[in-house]
């Protein structure tokens, strides 16, 4: 009984840690995907995630593509003096090479605009990102509870 509940919890906790493994295409890999839940009607969500490129070579993410949403645009924060202002970033987000980009509430993050429906805390909203060289790559971002600012300490995988 006791070796029976503890396959039972080990298989529990080893799909817990698959859902936050990172996705890989090339030398790129792309962890802590994460969306901020919204209410019903909101006319966009925000996500998150970080981008590592380990390769010799710059990259950038150029589009995202999703079902969950009318369309996803990459947008940055930028801070002049006291005031914030967000842009989308037409040309896409650099990654340079040997670099590490953070995508994060009051920088670099993605919109979801129009989204087909409420984003709910614990379910997944399916992605693809689209790089320059590297090509797509799907992601899945666990939706957080309103209000989240950065995913739980347990998420990052230093």
């Amino acid at each position: 009984m006791k070796t029976m509940m503890f396959a039972a919890l080990l298989a529990l906790a080893s799909a817990g840690c698959a859902r936050h493994d990172h996705q890989r295409l090339g030398d790129l890999e792309v962890s802590v995907a994460w969306a901020r839940a919204t209410p019903p009607g909101a006319p966009v969500a925000g996500g998150f995630l970080t981008v590592r490129n380990r390769g010799a070579a710059d990259e950038r993410l150029v589009a995202v593509e999703s079902e969950a949403a009318q369309s996803v645009e990459i947008h940055e924060v930028r801070h002049e003096g006291e005031v914030a202002r967000m842009r989308r970033m037409e040309a896409g987000l650099p990654v340079p090479a040997g670099q590490t980009v953070v995508l994060e509430p009051g920088g670099y993050h993605l919109m979801f605009i129009r989204p087909a429906k409420a984003f709910e805390a614990g379910e997944r909203v399916a992605a693809t990102l689209v790089f320059e060289k590297a090509g797509p790559l799907p992601v899945e971002f666990e939706v957080r509870p309103l209000g989240t600012t950065q995913p739980e300490a347990a998420h990052h995988h230093h």
